[in-house]
């Protein structure tokens, strides 16, 4: 794993800021009990990071939900039926995933890379829905997609349209918030590890410590994530109202 704990303040300051949070409430906590902080509008999120636990949304539900355990809110099926009479939509429930230094993951050979916004949307249209959704390139601002096959000449790998693409996003200006996607006929050719690496490097590059999110029943993007080198670090449950 490549995480190192001595960045853990940079990502509880991510968290901090991007939830609202007073100053120094999650980087600086000390008895680690959960914070409890009202936001209007919006949704109810439970995070898990590391040791402290974080749970924000209107305060009516935050009432509601306050006797339940860490363990409870940990689980989708629970959140949805705790927010049901406040018009609770699920999210689902992500593990959060953490890397400040990557090993490099070298291509058998030379790689043609997209940083266009149309290969991707080509790419996405090749994919299911659920996949496409569950990746979110398209939100993702810093795009890398694999054109063809490794070792192709240039021109051929644009005829061969893409197979991968790895995207990235800031957020907080401090993490840079990753999503992966491969063509369903070029799955399992490492390939999505590759976009991932090069993507990933990108983003370390950059100064940001990547964070990946994987639904916990999206087997495949956690063993990308173990196999990229990431860090679990705790997960997300939300529900919009």
């Amino acid at each position: 794993m490549t995480f190192d704990l001595s960045s853990a303040p940079i990502v509880r300051l991510a968290w901090e800021r991007g939830l609202g949070l007073p100053t120094d409430s999650l980087v600086m906590g000390a008895d680690r009990t959960r914070i409890t902080h009202p936001v209007d509008g919006g949704g109810l999120t439970f995070i898990r990071l590391w040791d402290q636990a974080i749970l924000t949304g209107p305060a009516a539900v935050l009432h509601a939900v306050a006797a339940y355990s860490d363990d409870q809110l940990s689980d989708h099926a629970v959140m949805l039926r705790l927010t049901r009479d406040f018009g609770g939509r699920g999210h689902g429930t992500q593990t959060l995933y953490y890397a400040d230094d990557l090993a490099v993951h070298q291509p058998a050979g030379t790689v043609t890379l997209s940083h266009g916004n149309p290969e991707a949307v080509a790419l996405q249209a090749l994919c299911p829905p659920d996949d496409v959704n569950d990746a979110g390139i398209g939100m993702l601002e810093h795009k890398f997609t694999l054109m063809g096959a490794p070792g192709s000449e240039e021109q051929d790998a644009y005829d061969a349209g893409p197979v991968a693409s790895s995207a990235y996003a800031q957020y907080q200006g401090l993490l840079a918030t990753m999503g992966t996607l491969v063509a369903p006929t070029h799955r399992r050719q490492g390939l999505g590890l590759l976009a991932t690496n090069i993507a990933a490097h990108e983003a370390l590059a950059e100064g940001l410590i990547v964070q990946w999110q994987a639904d916990v029943n999206n087997a495949a993007a956690h063993a990308l994530a173990i196999s990229a080198g990431f860090s679990v670090a705790g997960l997300k449950t939300s529900v919009s109202l």
